[in-house]
């Protein structure tokens, strides 16, 4: 497999990933809907020929969705695998729910086992009811949909891959988020100071140099 830390680093032209199209088919209950998940309305506009566009942005996000009348050919539903990452599974799960949106229960992946007759995703491989049991990044899962069938899947990512992420452009899109990574960062200086058997008088460079490193996806500090 070729990842990011194997292929070539040269500078190209930026192309930003920004708008993802979604079919629906009622648009007013779409725009309901996403509204009620707390996501930005950007946008609701109409054009010639019946058009009517409707854009969202997810909070933290830097792509948006899009959906209206003659946007798009698809059949309503069809969308499906639309990632939403999150660095707090539990946390966004019981946001959701808050809102009252129907949310799976957390769920990590079963491997390579067929899932039968058990909701697809991911290649339909088996869920695993409760987060992965040793919280390993990307591992943890919870999903819904929208009134179309348009399905959605939260992502736990707490710390990227090697080469994921800019390291001039390390960021937090929430307080939540940065949050999160403080917690993770003292349970790990916690369990290097046992090591060194004394409190570090430097611990807030420890903690800046974990954070910054779990989110570039670099060796961490031990």
């Amino acid at each position: 497999m070729t990842t990011a830390t194997n292929t070539e680093r040269v500078r190209t032209v930026d192309m930003k990933l920004e708008v993802i199209v979604i079919p629906v088919s009622d648009v007013d209950r779409a725009k309901n809907f996403y509204g009620s998940l707390g996501w930005r309305l950007d946008a609701d506009f109409a054009g010639s020929d019946d058009y009517r566009g409707i854009q969202f942005t997810p909070p933290g996000s830097g792509a948006s969705v899009i959906f209206g009348t003659n946007v798009t050919a698809a059949p309503p539903g069809s969308a499906q695998g639309l990632y939403l990452i999150v660095s707090d599974i539990q946390a966004a799960r019981d946001e959701l729910l808050g809102r009252g949106v129907e949310i799976s229960e957390v769920f990590h992946d079963g491997g390579d086992v067929h899932a039968g007759a058990d909701e697809p995703y991911l290649f339909g491989r088996l869920r695993v009811g409760g987060p992965d049991p040793e919280r390993r990044s990307y591992r943890s899962y919870a999903s819904f949909s929208d009134p179309d069938g348009n399905g959605w899947l939260l992502q736990e990512v707490t710390a990227r891959l090697p080469g994921r992420v800019d390291m001039d452009a390390t960021t937090f899109t929430s307080p939540t988020e940065l949050a999160s990574a403080l917690r993770r960062a003292e349970a790990a200086h916690g369990e290097y100071e046992k090591r060194i058997g004394r409190r570090d008088e430097d611990w807030p460079i420890w903690y800046a140099e974990y954070i910054f490193r779990e989110q570039a996806g670099e060796a961490l500090p031990s």
